[in-house]
Parts: structure tokens; sequence; C-alpha cells
């Protein structure tokens, strides 16, 4: 996927430069058990690095999806503030009537979908950073990639999240189950 530009902000791959400013800024933002330091959570993300980084030119090369995380840069500064990408989800959508896809129910079978993901160090919160990758990321993906709909989940209680996928134009809908948790809050957008 090539690099996306926005007003102020640039969309790249991961480079191994960014391990120590990323790992910060996960932790931060998943609020990560212990130290930020320690050195087999440090040892797990440079592993997780090294991943993006083969991903981003390795599924394009086999004619894949562009699933995996790229890096929030604030174009003005150079700065990495944090990760958007797409993820691949495998969850049972159909137990939420408004995303069905199939006429009769698929009695909790999973199917996938291309999702929206998004991490913002907290220093850079309410800024829409994270609205603005996204809606460029919405745009790549309709335009480029030709997807019919998008999806973003969250918990109920991530409020934060919720109001990015409605500014994105997300239609939020809820999960009448409790399983999966992360999936208690579905964005959908469809391509017009």
């Amino acid at each position: 996927m090539e690099d996306l530009i926005t007003a102020r902000l640039l969309i790249r791959p991961f480079a191994g430069t960014d391990l120590a400013r990323i790992h910060r800024i996960l932790h931060s933002a998943f609020e990560e058990p212990g130290e930020v330091e320690a050195a087999e959570s440090l040892a797990e993300r440079r592993s997780w690095l090294a991943w993006s980084i083969l991903s981003s030119h390795w599924l394009p090369a086999m004619h894949q999806p562009p699933y995996g995380d790229r890096a929030i840069v604030v174009r003005d500064t150079g700065e990495l503030i944090g990760s958007a990408g797409y993820v691949s989800l495998l969850m049972p959508f159909d137990q939420i009537t408004e995303l069905a896809r199939m006429p009769q129910s698929t009695n909790g079978r999973m199917t996938p979908e291309v999702g929206l993901f998004w991490a913002v160090d907290p220093q850079h919160q309410r800024q829409d950073y994270a609205t603005e990758a996204g809606a460029a990321l919405i745009e790549h993906a309709f335009t480029r990639l030709q997807l019919w709909r998008i999806l973003a989940t969250t918990t109920d209680d991530n409020l934060a999240s919720q109001a990015v996928m409605r500014k994105l134009g997300m239609t939020l809908t809820r999960n009448p189950l409790p399983d999966p948790p992360w999936m208690q809050v579905v964005g959908v957008r469809y391509s017009e």
C-alpha cells in the first residue's frame, strides 16, 4: 500500500527505527501492565514491528489485502504519534441483525470482514488525528481496494473510539450478545 497523505499526516509503513517510540505509544494507549522498559515487553514489540514491516512488503507482493499497522506521522514535525491500519475481523457478525450478510442465520459461525484499527499517543489525542487517519484509510479502502463496507469494533466503555467511528460517518450497532467482548459496539460504513 502506498503512503497516504492528509492535510496534517503521513501514514506510512513502519521502520525499524520506530521501535522505541511506537512501543511507548502502544504501551500507553492500551495501558499494558508492567514497565515499558521491561526486556520481555520490548522483545514482543520488536517481533510485532518486524511482522508489521514484513507484512507491508509481502502482502501486496502476494496480491493480498494490505492488512497491518502503519505509522501515523505528523507531516510538519516528522513525529510518530500512533498506528493505524486494516485488520482482518473474524467474528460472528451475523448475530447483529444490521450486519447479517446471509438470508439465514449462520448459527454463530464467524464471517471475515475488513476492519479499521487506530491508536494515538495519549499526548496527541483529542486533536482528531485518529479521525484524519481513519478517513484516509476509508477513502483508500473504497477507491483503491473497492471494498463494499468497512467495520470497526470496540467495547461498550470505549467512548473515544465510538466518537471516532461517528466522525468517520460510521453507523454504530450493538451486539445483542455478551461475546465476544471486544465486539460490543460495531461501526459500519458502506461505500457510496
